[in-house]
């Protein structure tokens, strides 16, 4: 299974496609602090380039699968009031549909925030988006499919062993020649709360079990285990809220890259915010990945990422219809303590 890459960032979504058995060929992003940091942790094949300046010519014609979230700042509902419909950045899945068009690769994925398919104005939005990605194809002299099958999902990280309450809408492409349609990942954990049976297997990780045998203080002798010193004020904002050993993190936010800093919140002690380690694991990245650039610049790249072992469960369904292959989860790929 051959991948391309757009807006990569860091590399949560292309780790947990390689974690599956891909190989990404080719990868994009605008960030040179997340280009450093996916050449140090995942590979060279990353070019730091505007994907406005991409040629197609430069990009590999042997994939079977592209997979990006292009950046969602106009659509995420922490924006509140401010989100706007008309903001350039939303437009930039018209990018990837150019390269959509020029490489026909067999599937194709999108990961974005909720935010995309809430609202009248932004529903309408969406609904319209996915027309254009149905349409690819459709009306080229050289192929014989007429557009891509498109379904999307919203799907919950921590039902696959993420510890944090994050939902994304996923999105699939199938080329309209392709018979294999890969399915949406079964979730693989449940809230004991609500379900006592687990029939679907573990109970919800928690915050207790991703950042509890991290060092209260900032330690520089564990990679990024540093952090914002922005003092803890618990009140009802995006940030400011108080978490909970035992339940999953809200969600892990890489607002304001581009507009005032990440979110970052509090540690469930209160004594501080949250290190970029402990964002880190929450968001399921490894020990053994360090991040590159500023502190500012790493929490918002964590929290622009799509956690990897959310991803790896999407591209094992993309393994089976590509490569025929089945490929289960196995804790030992991961430099995640509560996996041991």
């Amino acid at each position: 299974m051959k991948v391309i890459g757009l807006f990569s960032g860091c590399g949560g979504m292309d780790l947990g496609f390689i974690k599956a058995g891909a190989e990404v060929v080719w990868a994009n992003d605008i960030d040179s602090d997340a280009v450093n940091t996916y050449k140090r942790n995942i590979g060279e094949h990353i070019v730091c380039k505007d994907i406005y300046d991409v040629d197609v010519n430069e990009v590999p014609n042997n994939a079977d699968i592209i997979v990006g979230g292009f950046p969602c700042l106009g659509f995420t509902v922490a924006k509140g009031k401010s989100r706007n419909i008309n903001d350039k950045v939303n437009f930039l899945y018209k990018e990837y549909i150019r390269i959509l068009e020029s490489k026909l690769t067999k599937y194709f994925v999108i990961e974005n925030v909720m935010g995309m398919k809430s609202g009248k104005d932004f529903n309408n939005f969406f609904e319209n988006m996915i027309k254009e990605f149905e349409a690819v194809g459709k009306d080229s002299e050289t192929t014989n499919f007429k557009g891509y099958k498109v379904k999307h999902s919203v799907l919950k990280a921590s039902d696959y062993g993420v510890p944090q309450n994050r939902k994304r809408v996923i999105v699939y492409g199938v080329r309209g020649d392709i018979e294999d349609e890969p399915n949406f990942p079964n979730a693989t954990h449940m809230d004991k709360t609500k379900d006592k049976s687990l029939e679907c297997g573990l109970h919800y990780k928690t915050l207790k079990d991703a950042i509890s045998d991290l060092p209260l203080e900032f330690d520089e002798s564990i990679p990024n285990h540093i952090g914002n010193t922005h003092k803890v004020k618990i009140n009802a904002y995006v940030g400011n809220r108080q978490l909970d050993w035992d339940k999953p993190s809200p969600t892990i936010t890489g607002r304001g890259s581009r507009t005032g800093g990440a979110v970052i919140h509090p540690h469930p002690n209160l004594h501080r915010r949250l290190t970029v380690r402990e964002v880190a694991r929450i968001q399921t990245f490894g020990d053994d990945f360090i991040f590159e650039g500023s502190k500012g610049a790493q929490y918002a790249h964590i929290g622009n990422a799509v956690p990897p072992i959310m991803a790896f469960h999407i591209a094992k369904e993309f393994k089976k219809v590509i490569d025929k292959e089945e490929v289960k989860f196995n804790s030992k790929d991961w430099d995640l303590p509560w996996l041991k």
